[in-house]
């Protein structure tokens, strides 16, 4: 059993998917049915007596900065945000892993997932009936991670906190620096680098029913948890959009990213009203030119 030291929580990166409301402020920012996310989480954390909380922050930083105030968490600052993947979060916060929970800011537990106590290094993992696009995992017998592929049916997929024992965390850390230079690492996730070690790197799967752990990739996914974003989605842009356009904000769907010609930088979004496909592009928000309809 390990008596875990702290927790990290990656709030580090821009979430570009969750346009607008993510452009606007950092997702992890955002309140969920009455509660701002990482408040939540650091909450859940602190219940369990897991009272060092490191909060690695990227994107919008300086938003971040009261929970210093009000929790008394470490903010450690990722430069590389975004020209990184979160490797670079990882690499930053390198010296306070030990027996460590790794988290995403932005995941939702229903009820407290954390303990204080754990038996060893896992993964989160929530089961899929039916084709996914996740991260599914294969199992051996004793329940370790042999191998993860993209996309799966029927099968255990990565979702939610993470716990690293002190000795993966040195071995993970040691892999890391060896690494972190090398062209092919810049945009890899940590979890891709783990892979590629998996036969070095053993980590079990904890396994949880899929009312327990959330996360929210685009608006319309947070809508269907959170039936209060239907008719006000706090998003200063789209109300604009909805009095611009006679409609209410109910009628804004199917809202997704629009990035620039490399694929990289979130440069706008597309929206329907009535069935009708817009455009609205960030650089417009303040010159008053922000539907162009397709």
């Amino acid at each position: 059993m390990y008596n875990v030291d702290n927790a990290i929580i990656m709030a580090a990166g821009v979430s570009s998917r969750f346009a607008p409301l993510s452009y606007e402020k950092p997702k992890a920012l955002i309140t969920v049915n009455g509660e701002v996310l990482i408040e939540r989480q650091i909450r859940q954390l602190r219940e369990v007596g897991i009272n060092e909380i490191v909060v690695v922050v990227g994107y919008k930083k300086e938003q971040f900065y009261y929970l210093k105030e009000k929790f008394g968490v470490i903010i450690v600052e990722n430069p590389e945000y975004n020209t990184r993947n979160n490797n670079a979060s990882i690499y930053v916060a390198q010296k306070y892993i030990h027996n460590s929970y790794i988290c995403s800011a932005d995941n939702y537990f229903t009820q407290n997932q954390f303990t204080k106590m754990v038996e060893e290094s896992f993964y989160s993992v929530v089961y899929s009936n039916g084709k996914t696009d996740e991260w599914c995992v294969d199992i051996d017998n004793n329940e370790y991670i042999t191998g993860v592929k993209i996309g799966g049916e029927n099968s255990w997929y990565m979702l939610g906190h993470v716990f690293w024992s002190e000795s993966f965390s040195e071995k993970f850390l040691g892999i890391l620096n060896d690494e972190y230079n090398l062209p092919q690492t810049k945009n890899l996730l940590w979890e891709s680098i783990y892979i590629n070690h998996i036969d070095e790197l053993k980590m079990k799967v904890k396994k949880y029913d899929d009312n327990y752990i959330f996360e929210f990739d685009t608006l319309d996914e947070l809508r269907k948890f959170d039936k209060s974003y239907i008719n006000d989605t706090k998003s200063k842009i789209l109300k604009k959009i909805a009095k611009q356009n006679n409609c209410i904000e109910k009628d804004i769907i199917d809202v997704s990213v629009i990035k620039d010609e490399k694929g990289i930088n979130a440069i706008g979004f597309q929206y329907k009203i009535n069935n009708e496909k817009y455009s609205y592009y960030y650089s417009d928000v303040t010159e008053g030119n922000n539907n162009e309809q397709n």
